[in-house]
């Protein structure tokens, strides 16, 4: 895998991207579960299936832009065909001395997100601290291990060690960057409305804010068309509130999916809409179609 992996990442960016977008529509043709849980997810949205449509190609295109993505000498820069917006936001974030959560989805080119903010702010605030679920094969997680990591970006597997790293860097004014749309493990969630409908989500980036005061920045990466690169911006931070003000960790939850939901239909065509966000994780008892703010 290795291999090919580095014979594409000598690829130039607009030729993978139509090698993607081809893959992208090969996979939709050939499988019939994929359609379906993609035309599901965009009705559940409340979208016009021609706005999302261009993800099926978008898919692709991200599949085949990874080698040139995580192969990426670790000397060369990311951010030659990066116009990155929205810095402000984080500047004054991390002014008030509490730490940064950077989150966002399966949209765009997600993967590139943390290198590009690891080099922007690393050298000021510290690495970045990332967490991830490695792949199950085991030759794609070993290249997960050895590619991910960059020189102002810290990239652990999920575990409590790397939870503990996360809580470490925001006292010390340092960055997290988190993918809050992903189903967690059993019992590392709570059942929250993502358009409209209860999905089992992620605590971890809630947690985090609630405990330590950090503050919490969406962030989306739009990939351009015909390879000619990508814009990541930096969104306004959420307000979770302070003091008396504080909300439950549902509440918080929901407000980041809000957020999530957000940039999806800022550039649907993007999203991953194909990814099971509403699947239930094993041996968890599955919501019913609402979700009681009282119920955590």
């Amino acid at each position: 895998m290795l291999v090919l992996f580095r014979f594409f990442s000598l690829w130039p960016l607009p030729a993978l991207h139509a090698l993607g977008g081809a893959l992208g529509w090969l996979v939709w043709l050939c499988n019939s579960g994929y359609r379906r849980r993609f035309r599901a997810n965009v009705l559940q949205a409340g979208l016009p299936f021609n706005l999302a449509q261009p993800a099926i190609a978008e898919a692709g295109r991200f599949v085949a832009e990874l080698p040139k993505l995580w192969l990426r000498p670790f000397d060369a820069s990311c951010l030659a065909n990066v116009d990155m917006q929205g810095k402000d936001h984080a500047e004054r974030a991390f002014s008030l001395g509490k730490g940064v959560i950077f989150f966002g989805p399966h949209c765009g080119s997600f993967e590139l997100g943390p290198q590009a903010l690891a080099e922007v702010y690393g050298p000021k605030t510290g690495a970045i601290t990332a967490i991830y679920r490695p792949a199950r094969q085991l030759s794609l997680a070993a290249l997960e291990l050895a590619t991910r990591q960059r020189p102002q970006l810290k990239v652990l597997p999920a575990s409590l060690s790397a939870v503990k790293a996360m809580h470490k860097a925001l006292k010390g004014n340092k960055a997290v960057a988190l993918l809050t749309d992903q189903v967690p493990p059993e019992g590392l969630g709570v059942w929250a409305p993502f358009f409209g409908k209860p999905a089992y989500t992620m605590t971890l980036a809630a947690r985090l804010a609630l405990q330590s005061g950090a503050a919490v920045l969406p962030v989306s990466c739009e990939r351009l068309p015909k390879g000619r690169g990508y814009i990541v911006k930096i969104w306004p931070p959420l307000d979770l509130g302070a003091g008396a003000d504080k909300p439950g960790l549902l509440d918080a939850v929901t407000r980041i999916n809000q957020a999530i939901e957000a940039i999806v239909t800022s550039q649907p065509g993007q999203y991953l809409w194909g990814y099971g966000r509403y699947k239930t994780p094993r041996q968890e008892t599955p919501a019913q179609d609402t979700v009681k703010k009282d119920s955590v």
